[in-house]
């Protein structure tokens, strides 16, 4: 088990360092949404697509908003789907303060929900992106509707050994912000471990290309912002519905099975009222396109419950 958190722990810091109604198709499309000011949310753009209930997508670390793109092929023509692209991932431009960013993301994602007068949107997150929504939700319970988390964790951190806590995990925190910011690991060592995430070669190689052109700075403080943020006491406000999809194969020849990575899930997840985990049997950590018919089976069903209504 320790090897496997090990490994598990390694190959996601090696990802970063690569720099009411049913809430269903036959609804009520929703009311145009007010134009957007980017202004107002400076550490990410927001695409809009589709019509229906509103889906926000939030990308992992270094992805921009085209890691849904085959998700929102799937679900434009039954939801609007608000598709998250952070500053400095993927080639966009880097924020001005990298100061508080995963706190000044989820502030001002939840401002936009507002401002868009969006009611209770559903929000799928990828990694970094099922971070942050579950830091949403367990700031502004009302605000938000299920969530969809994929393959990601409340507190990253904290794989290895459950006792860690926020302050502890802090020195190995700051040394990761300070390695990413001060350059990229060579590209044949971020394919090797993309490999470990990513089945297909070539999203291989569209992965590498987004690491490359991500900010290291910004990728850097997004790391420290999760390695020193433990939502495991939080998420017991959230009062959504909520589906994690948990990925493990990858870490087989470390000695994982399917009920140890679940068993990990678990205990991360235990204050969470409602909640479920379902495990891939064969794909990565990019679930969504490495296992993407089952992927796309668990969504389906997901979306269509009803939100909790606002307490």
């Amino acid at each position: 088990m320790i090897r496997f958190a090990t490994a598990l722990r390694t190959a996601c810091a090696a990802l970063l360092l690569t720099t009411a109604a049913p809430f269903a198709a036959q609804a009520a499309p929703a009311a145009p949404a007010p134009v957007d000011n980017p202004a107002q949310h400076p550490t990410f753009t927001v695409r809009v697509v589709g019509k229906g209930r509103p889906v926000l997508l939030i990308p992992g670390l270094t992805c921009p908003g085209a890691v849904w793109d085959e998700t929102v092929a799937r679900y434009r023509q039954q939801y609007q789907c608000h598709v998250v692209s952070l500053a400095g991932f993927g080639g966009a431009a880097a924020p001005a303060s990298t100061d508080k960013l995963l706190q000044n993301v989820r502030d001002q994602l939840l401002g936009y929900i507002k401002a868009q007068q969006l009611q209770r949107p559903a929000v799928i997150g990828h990694s970094l992106g099922g971070f942050v929504a579950l830091w949403m939700s367990a700031t502004q319970p009302e605000a938000v509707g299920p969530l969809l988390i994929v393959d990601s964790l409340p507190f990253l951190a904290a794989i290895q050994n459950p006792a860690l806590t926020a302050e502890a995990a802090r020195p190995m925190a700051e040394a990761s912000r300070q390695q990413v910011s001060q350059g990229r690991m060579p590209a044949a060592q971020q394919r090797l471990m993309l490999a470990s995430m990513i089945t297909d070669t070539a999203r291989q190689t569209v992965a590498l290309r987004w690491g490359q052109q991500s900010d290291g700075r910004t990728v850097g403080q997004a790391m420290y912002d999760m390695y020193t943020t433990d939502l495991r006491p939080d998420v017991a406000r959230i009062q959504q519905p909520v589906l994690v999809l948990g990925a493990w194969a990858a870490y087989q020849p470390y000695g994982a099975t399917q009920e140890s990575t679940r068993a990990i899930f678990e205990q991360q997840y235990a204050r969470l009222p409602q909640h479920r985990i379902e495990m891939s049997a064969a794909g990565r950590h990019f679930l969504m396109w490495d296992d993407t018919q089952w992927f796309f089976a668990q969504a389906d069903a997901f979306l269509k419950q009803r939100p909790v209504a606002a307490q």
